[in-house]
């Protein structure tokens, strides 16, 4: 073999050692059958995941602790920074723990009880066996203690962009600031243009920052 036959082969097999594992997010969540609140199957991947940018949270509709604070928090931040791409290029799911309490209608009254009836998000309940799959399989902390404690999982967050096969863990009570990072580390990757652009507005906040503060400001 030539070298540069050599170096050639090399160069396209670490490109295609590089690509993101598309279908993998297919194999780690289940292709169950869920019900929506207002009462709609939906199968999990095909119809809530595929193609899409998605918020997944765990939660119950009986939950006192952190469930609701959870739900409170990701309100805030529709309305704060997240209106005008949800439903459009950014949803969130939240799936029952306890299916077998919340019916579509637990659900629809949570959702409006705490003002989440919004564009985008939607709530879900099915059979046990297929949230615990769920759970385990893609929520699993690897510890049994907490992986066996629903509670420990309620207000659990990942964010998943299943075009590209990628997806974060993100702490919903965490400050606004590092939520929209998490969010967006999820985003599609950005053209150089829209890059350069993002670049020298960033430049133009550190210019503004030194010259009112004598120094960058971080927080």
């Amino acid at each position: 073999m030539k070298r540069r036959e050599l170096f050639t082969g090399l160069g396209q097999t670490s490109a295609s050692a590089c690509k993101p594992e598309i279908r993998r997010m297919a194999n780690l969540i289940p292709n169950a059958q869920f019900r929506t609140q207002d009462n709609k199957d939906v199968r999990l991947y095909d119809d809530m995941i595929k193609g899409k940018q998605v918020m997944v949270m765990m939660m119950y509709a009986t939950c006192e602790t952190f469930c609701p604070v959870a739900t409170k928090r990701m309100v805030e931040l529709h309305h704060q920074a997240l209106a005008h791409r949800m439903g459009k290029d950014l949803f969130i799911v939240n799936v029952s723990l306890k299916p077998e309490e919340d019916d579509p209608a637990a659900l629809k009254a949570y959702a409006e009880a705490h003002g989440a009836l919004l564009p985008g998000w939607t709530f879900l309940t099915g059979s046990q066996y297929d949230v615990d799959t769920l759970r385990y399989k893609f929520f699993s902390h690897d510890h049994i203690g907490i992986d066996t404690n629903i509670d420990m999982h309620a207000g659990s967050m990942k964010i998943i962009n299943d075009p590209i096969g990628r997806w974060f863990h993100a702490d919903t009570f965490a400050s606004t600031r590092t939520l929209l990072e998490h969010i967006q580390w999820s985003d599609p990757p950005k053209s150089l243009a829209e890059r350069l652009k993002d670049n020298r507005r960033l430049q133009q906040q550190i210019e503004r920052e030194v010259d009112l503060y004598g120094y960058r400001k971080i927080a």
